[in-house]
């Protein structure tokens, strides 16, 4: 078995077109604002990826970069000042941020009606009851991805390898409402006998940073994986899923070139929503 390929490029490729020919239409244009804090070199590649989406969309954006040494007060001023701007639409906080800075007072200080990774307590509570709020970009992009591919959910046995904020959790509670109804289980560092669960799931969601965990022993034939996790090593950034499961698995969301591009289309198509709900 050779595992179909889900192209996380392609097909945000694809969604960029549909959001530019929305945008083209508003008489005024979406505003996507970035607050950066500290020099990791990931995150600046990572923002730097978003503002040229948004000049190839037609968004306009709004790009401060603090650097390590900024104070908290610093920084929410920053997030004060796009809270205030009416040129933004919705921004984020690129995290991680530096030592010492809670990201979670951050995320609090966020407008909710501007909090376009969808991480505002506010927001992950309208998750949690199923109302409408803007929704975290990586599971979004994630079932988007599935969707796009015919993949369906319903009543399908989901493992999701890992429970951080951005990924893990909310995936579980997105994946478990009404519409998408796939039985979810959450593995993590204090899961005993990890193989037991993945075994049995038809679909897997790696998102737990530790490079090329996931083999093909530990999978059923058939079985869809997408792979989430970046772990930087000196032979490059290395995913969780091992390249041996190519040949177990039906389709693999790989790393680079999956889920990753999804995210950031995600991310658009939150602040086109933004704008136009208003």
């Amino acid at each position: 078995m050779s595992a179909m390929i889900l192209d996380g490029r392609a097909t945000a490729a694809l969604i960029k077109d549909e959001l530019g020919k929305i945008v083209a239409t508003m008489k005024t244009k979406p505003g996507l604002g970035t607050v950066l804090v500290g020099d990791d070199p990931g995150s600046h590649s990572y923002v730097g990826g978003k503002h040229k989406d948004c000049a190839e969309v037609g968004i306009n954006s709004i790009r401060i970069d603090l650097p390590a040494t900024a104070s908290v007060r610093d920084v929410l001023a920053a997030i004060h000042d796009l809270n205030s701007s009416k040129e933004c639409t919705g921004y984020i906080v690129q995290l991680p941020v530096p030592k010492g800075i809670n990201p979670n007072l951050l995320l609090e200080s966020i407008d909710p009606a501007k909090d376009a990774d969808g991480l505002h307590p506010l927001n992950l509570g309208k998750l949690v009851l199923g109302e409408r709020a803007p929704l975290p970009c990586t599971p979004r992009g994630i079932l988007e991805l599935l969707s796009r591919y015919n993949l369906n959910t319903s009543g399908k046995e989901v493992v999701v390898m890992g429970r951080g904020l951005t990924v893990g959790r909310p995936l579980g509670l997105l994946l478990s409402q009404k519409g998408s109804d796939a039985t979810v289980t959450i593995t993590h560092t204090k899961t005993i006998d990890v193989i037991s669960h993945t075994k049995r799931a038809d679909i897997i969601v790696a998102a737990i940073g530790s490079a090329h965990f996931l083999r093909a022993e530990m999978i059923k034939p058939g079985a869809v994986v997408l792979d989430v996790g970046i772990t930087r090593t000196d032979a490059g950034l290395l995913g969780d899923v091992h390249p041996d499961v190519a040949g177990i698995a039906s389709a693999i969301a790989p790393m680079p070139g999956g889920v990753g591009p999804m995210t950031r289309a995600m991310l658009l198509t939150n602040v086109v929503e933004m704008a136009q709900s208003k």
